[in-house]
């Protein structure tokens, strides 16, 4: 995939080593040789340049955080700010507050100007020092106030639709004929980026995860038909249920959004959980934000403020058909039920998620100082990537019902492959 590039690099970099554009990272490394032959996606791998488009004494970097918390952001916001300071030598770096409304002379307040003692001890928190938001932004005024700013590099860490703002920032600096780096750092605490084999926050949520699991198995094990019902994020996709689930081992049943589920019926969930409720006497059931979407009645106008379709509470509406299902079957049952999604999104990072943002900061700051722009970082085969942003917004990542990730799942639970 070609990546758009400002222009010539003539600047020599003070990175003491640098790959080129050459190398090529094929987006699946298994080949079938009996597969009918299709054209091959190949993405420029990431890393230092020999050479650097801009000229780091005389550069202006700004970045901004959007979107939905996610352990790991102020990692990010530290690395990036110590990679262009340290390593570079860069001028100034601006931090955008309050998402891309902070891009907004009209409606956001003044950027800060990142230092070494405001960065001090930020990667220690959860949350963004940055602030975060939702929501449209009128583009061509944030533009507008970039280049009034004379900022030639703005990081974007975000999901798709921060990705999507910044791809429009991008094409509006380019109509207007300012070289504008925009370098996005993909964001989502649901690890479902399209070509990201794991985005930061994801394993700080599945650490999180399995303490409450450990929690509602002890609530469901201690008393009489216990069951313990526990919501976790995962919107489009449901790799934190089962992470945590595979990681936990003391879960029953998990639903996730990539596998449809009923609830009546002979072979229905419920009368499965009946089932084993009378056997076992107790149950944990782990259910994403995001599965069982069908079983609602929904309007096309429910849509939040970035545009997204908003979720019904499958959480509450589990409990509330369970509770009624086991009360009709005049079987007693003791809820437990546990909805920790905001206490695990604000948590701060885990070593292994503090690295990787470690890594994914510096990786999107080489790519901006050799002039690169319109790219988001992705990380595929334990290398870094350039992923153009219109090609990482397309599609997301999900757990295909006939791989490992949910034959592990079936494995820890038990649970039939589908509740038909």
């Amino acid at each position: 995939m070609s990546i758009t590039s400002l222009g010539q690099a003539q600047f020599p970099s003070p990175v003491g080593h640098s790959v080129s554009d050459q190398p090529r990272i094929p987006a699946a490394i298994v080949r079938d040789p009996a597969a009918p032959k299709q054209d091959e996606v190949l993405f420029e791998l990431a890393g230092p340049r020999a050479k650097l488009f801009f000229d780091p004494g005389r550069t202006r970097a700004g970045i901004v955080t959007c979107g939905g918390l996610c352990p790991g952001m102020n990692n990010v916001i530290r690395a990036v700010f110590f990679e262009l300071y340290h390593t570079y030598g860069v001028m100034e770096v601006l931090g955008f507050r309050g998402g891309y409304q902070g891009l907004d002379p009209a409606r956001g307040s003044e950027p800060v100007v990142l230092t070494p003692a405001f960065v001090d001890q930020i990667h220690h928190h959860g949350g963004t020092i940055l602030g975060t938001s939702r929501g449209p932004v009128d583009m061509a005024a944030a533009v507008d106030d970039l280049i009034r700013r004379d900022v030639h590099i703005l990081f974007t860490v975000g999901g798709d639709g921060t990705q999507r703002g910044g791809h429009e920032i991008f094409q509006q600096a380019q109509r207007r004929g300012h070289a504008l780096s925009v370098v996005g750092i993909p964001k989502t605490i649901d690890n479902d980026v399209a070509f990201v084999a794991r985005s930061f926050g994801y394993l700080t949520a599945v650490e999180q995860a399995v303490t409450i699991l450990e929690c509602a198995h002890t609530e469901a094990r201690s008393v009489h038909n216990g069951l313990a019902l526990v919501k976790l994020m995962g919107r489009h996709a449901g790799f934190i249920a089962a992470g945590a689930t595979v990681a936990n081992h003391d879960v029953n049943f998990t639903l996730i959004p990539e596998v449809p589920f009923k609830l009546q019926g002979e072979n229905g969930f419920l009368a499965t959980l009946k089932h084993r409720i009378q056997k076992r006497r107790h149950a944990v059931v782990v259910v994403a934000e995001g599965a069982g979407q069908d079983l609602f009645d929904r309007s096309p106008a429910d849509r939040d403020a970035s545009g997204n379709l908003k979720l019904k509470d499958i959480g509450l509406f589990l409990r509330d058909r369970i509770e009624s299902y086991f009360r009709e079957a005049n079987i007693p049952i003791a809820m437990r039920y546990f909805d920790p999604s905001y206490s695990i999104r604000s948590s701060p990072a885990n070593a292994a998620d503090s690295i990787l943002c470690d890594l994914y900061a510096r990786n999107a700051v080489h790519a901006a100082m050799a002039g690169k722009t319109g790219l988001v970082i992705g990380y595929l085969h334990d290398l870094f990537i350039h992923i153009p942003i219109e090609m990482l917004v397309r599609e997301k990542k999900q757990i295909d019902p006939d791989s490992l990730w949910w034959t592990a799942v079936l494995a820890a639970t038990g649970q039939p492959a589908r509740f038909e």
